[in-house]
Formats: structure tokens, sequence, C-alpha cells
């Protein structure tokens, strides 16, 4: 292909790669490749500087053509996207080469072996760029409102968010009433404040708001579409409802463990969950004056391997409000280890200790033990610091177990076609680059249905959720991203094997001229090559990753 002009563009990343890999070394060689008409290399490519570079390059040496070798796609490769783009060059026209995770830091004892591996990629890397072609991205048009699921504190917050901004807002909670957790809770940490007085004017605001319509005792029952165009069966009390919505918000939030059948619970009179103090201290605690509360009860067990992330805290916080209630009563909390992150909790904790509240460690192999047969009279606790066993009196018995995923989450993770951890929890599309998104466009998560959180992260999580919601629907359409599969009507055979195994639902069978065809909704497409790897008739293709391409970096890697 005479007319093919490829820049090449090598990062050191400071010691990241060029502290193993030979970079100006490579880039030499890089010069010598087929149609390879400039090659440079760079400290950061990047940096302002660096990109800056591309841009100028391309249209310098009349690029048609752009390989960048440096760290990974998955962080880097719409930045260097866009710089081609800006250029004037199609962004699919760009091949990104990872000389970092695939080469540098899996070969750093070995700088000749990873320079010669990293000739290798970039051989390879300009072998399928002089094969791709441009692509362009369709337009959808993005339905200006919102499904917020769960009607707790992160998904009124989430509402209420989005409705402030003049978009319609669907909240549906399955509850007969909004609020949640914080429905039952008596008092918040580390202020000290009424549950009551932070969730009661939420909910008013929410149901008073003329952009939000809340949908009470109600589940949604089905969802089909794509980003932009959502279709959502909502079922209220047995009567079917639909609804078309541009994004949807999960804040389905968690429940709390009922730990039935450990340390007498359920069996014994005076043992209570945190939760049930809560609503005991909301109404009024009794004369007891002893109070032992057990932490990690059904977390970090192999069973529940995770921990409770916020139960030291609520566990903190009760002891000190009985404390505060009866400075007379005596309270034990019995602990493996106290998660109280960042200054305010650690001060809290602090604060407890001041009051006279007695932190004893126990080990998972000596857990404490129940003495009484109607009511707990005392606990057995082995000290693991002071090496030997207490034993404690014991009026009520309180014991602090996690959050827990609903049991519905399955359901939900099918129905929204998004993933759920292996705790039960909804999983993000990545921890620190996308912690409120699921990889499923249009669709994003806060709150306790992600993961255990307190009461102002889940808020600030709704906050992030919502901005991230309101983009599309600010900017009324969306381009999914061009590489996709698409289908050759000649060689299909309407056998429906890609159908099965689309995991976004984005292929159906669709009657044309008297026979069935597979059919690729676009918009849902993520190009994952699930279907076009499967194809026993090879009709469908993958854009960006034609089998002419894959075969050309095969063949320049054994060259």
């Amino acid at each position: 292909m005479s007319d093919v002009r490829i820049g090449i563009f090598v990062c050191h990343c400071g010691k990241n790669i060029g502290g193993v890999i030979n970079v100006p070394e490579v880039t030499e060689y890089a010069k010598t490749l087929p149609d390879v008409v400039y090659a440079e290399h760079n400290l950061y490519t990047c940096s302002a500087e660096g990109i800056s570079s591309i841009r100028q390059k391309i249209s310098e040496h009349k690029l048609n053509r752009v390989v960048v070798a440096s760290c990974t796609p998955r962080t880097h490769e719409t930045l260097f996207r866009n710089a081609c783009e800006a250029a004037g060059l199609n962004k699919y026209l760009f091949e990104f080469v990872n000389i970092r995770d695939q080469c540098s830091w899996v070969h750093m004892q070995e700088p000749e072996k990873a320079t010669e591996k990293a000739r290798d990629l970039i051989r390879m890397g300009v072998a399928k760029a002089r094969l791709l072609e441009p692509l362009e991205e369709v337009e959808i048009r993005v339905t200006p409102s919102c499904l917020v699921i769960g009607g707790g504190v992160a998904g009124m917050s989430a509402a209420l968010n989005l409705a402030n901004q003049g978009f319609e807002v669907y909240l549906v909670e399955r509850d007969k009433e909004l609020g949640g957790l914080l429905l039952n809770l008596n008092r918040l940490f580390t202020i000290n404040g009424k549950a009551e007085e932070v969730i009661i004017p939420l909910i008013e605001r929410v149901k008073n708001h003329q952009k939000i319509k809340v949908h009470t005792s109600t589940e949604v029952k089905g969802v089909a579409g794509f980003i932009g165009n959502f279709d959502v069966t909502l079922d209220q009390k047995g009567e079917e409802r639909k609804i078309k919505v541009g994004t949807i918000i999960v804040a389905t939030g968690a429940e709390v463990l009922k730990p039935v059948g450990q340390y007498g619970y359920g069996d014994k009179s005076n043992i209570l969950t945190q939760l049930e103090l809560e609503e005991r201290l909301n109404k009024g605690m009794g004369d007891e004056q002893n109070i032992v509360m057990i932490n990690c009860v059904g977390a970090r067990i192999p069973e529940r391997p995770y921990c409770g992330r916020i139960c030291c805290m609520v566990a903190i916080k009760n002891a000190v409000l009985i404390k505060e209630n009866d400075p007379r009563a005596k309270v034990w909390v019995l602990h493996r280890d106290l998660m109280t992150y960042g200054t305010e909790f650690e001060k809290y904790y602090q604060k407890a200790m001041e009051k006279g509240i007695r932190f004893i460690r126990y080990s998972l192999d000596k857990p404490p033990e129940i003495v009484g047969n109607n009511k707990v009279k005392a606990v057995k606790v082995y000290h693991q610091l002071m090496g030997k066993e207490m034993v404690l009196p014991c009026d009520m018995l309180v014991l602090t177990t996690p959050l827990i995923p609903h049991e519905d989450n399955q359901d939900i993770s099918r129905m929204l076609r998004v993933s759920l951890s292996e705790h039960g929890f909804f999983l993000e599309a990545h921890l620190k680059l996308q912690p409120v998104e699921f990889a499923t466009d249009g669709i994003y998560i806060c709150g306790c249905a992600r993961w255990p959180t307190d009461v102002p992260e889940a808020i600030s999580q709704a906050c992030a959720a919502s901005a991230k919601a309101v983009i599309p629907m600010r900017r009324g359409y969306v381009r999914p991203e061009a590489i996709t599969a698409s289908v050759n009507e000649d060689k299909c055979s309407g056998c429906g094997t890609c159908v099965l195994l689309c995991p976004y639902n984005a292929i159906e069978l669709q009657s044309k001229d008297g026979k069935k065809l597979a059919h690729i909704t676009t918009a849902q497409c993520k190009g994952c090559g699930t279907c076009g790897a499967a194809c026993p008739s090879g009709a469908i293709s993958m854009n960006h990753f034609r089998d002419e391409e894959i075969l050309a970096q095969v063949e320049a890697l054994v060259i």
C-alpha cells in the first residue's frame, strides 16, 4: 500500500519503560519498517509536549497512520486518539502498542530480551496499522430522563441532583416508603445528629419536587434497550407500566445481616444487633448497666470474607451514646481489630476511650463465649493482648454484623446486564477510573449497592453518579465507539449462535427476504469479539480487529 504513511512515537515513560528497554535503539529500528516515514521517542508521550508533537508531525509529515508505543491503552488510548482527531486524522487510524505492561514490566530483569520484544511488538503494530480503515461513529439521541432504582439516602440524593438540573427522574422504591436504612437509625456518627433530621427533610424535598416521579411499593420488572433509549417495565402491586429513560442509576443499598444461630441470637431475650439497638436507643434505653458488644459477627469468615467497613464505627457510636445516656453504664467492645479510617473516626475512637468504654481484642481461634440459659448473664473472652481469660457481666449483648447484598441483586444484575462482585455487591467498571459506572454504558451506581459505606460517602457517590448520568442527557446524544461487530449477510446462515453468546444482548435474528439473519444493534455492541469468534459461517467480523489485520500481526511476528 504505497499511500500509507506511518508515524511512530515511542515513550520512555520515565524509568517504567526507558529503565529497561533501549528506547533510542527501538526508535531507530522502527524507522526501517515498511511505510514508516517518521519515528521519534519522547520522555512522556502523554504529556502536553508529547501530544503536541503527535499533532504537529501528523501535519508536517502528512501521516495517515499513527502508532504509539507506551503504557496501557486502558488509560491512555482515548488521549492519543483524540490527538489524532484534533490533527484531522480519523482516530481509528491509530494503533496502540503496549511496551510497558507487556514488555518492560514483565521482563525488567532481562533488558536485552525486553528490547528485542519491544521491536517485535512495534513491528506487529505497524503491520496492523498498515491495514487499518477509518471508522465512523453513529449518533444516538438520548431521552432526557433518568431511572433511579432505590429510595434510600443515595438514591434520593442522586434524584434531587438530577431534578435540580431540570431532568425528569423516575425514583423507584420497592418498600412502601422512602428512606431506606436511615429510617431505622438513631443517630449518625461522628456528629451524633438525629438520623431523622437528615432523612425526613430529604424525603419531603423529593416528594415535593415537580421533576421527580416517586414510585413506592414498585419493582423494576424489565429493562431493554441501550444508553439513551432504555425501555423499562415497572410493576406496582401487580399493575405494570412502561417508561422510557436515557440513563439508569442503581442505588438499591444493602441490608443488615441477622446472625441467627450465632451467640444465641434469636433464642435469648437480651441479645440484639446494632440496628435493633439503634431502635432501642431511639425509644429510650432500659436500666441495663453492663453492655457487651461483639464485633465481626458474620464478617471476615470463610463464608463472608470481607470487612463490613463501617461496622466498627457503628459499634463505637452506639457505645458512646449509651455512656452519654447513662455515665454509670459499663460498655465493653470485643473486637478482632478496629476499622476507624480517617482522622475524624480516629478522634471519635479516642473520645470513646476517654468516656470509659473498654476495648478488648479477641482472636478468631478463641471467640467469646456466652454464659446463661434464657438470658445472657456473662461473656467469657480471652484478652489477646493481656493473654488471659476475662468474664464480663452482661445485661445486654449486642452483635455487630455487616451489611450484606440484597438477595435480588442477581435478578437486577441479569436484567441490567451488569456485573456483581464475588461478594454479591454490584461491581463498578474500574475502581479508580470509573468508580460509579458500570461497564454497560448509561448505567451508574452509588451507595451501599456498590459496597458498605457511610452516609456522607453515599451522598458523595450519588452526586458523582448523577454527574456522570447528566452528561449524555445534557448533550442530547451519544456516539458509541465504532469498534463493533458487523455481519456479512451473504454468509450468515441465521443459526443464532451469536444471539445466544452475546453478553450485551446486542444481536437478534431478523427476517429479510424470507430468511433469518443476524442483526447487530451498534449502540449496544461493545466489540468484545465473542460473536466473531463463534460464528460457524465466518459471517461476523470485528471493526478495527478484522481477520486480515490480526493475521498481518501474526505474520510480522514470525518473519
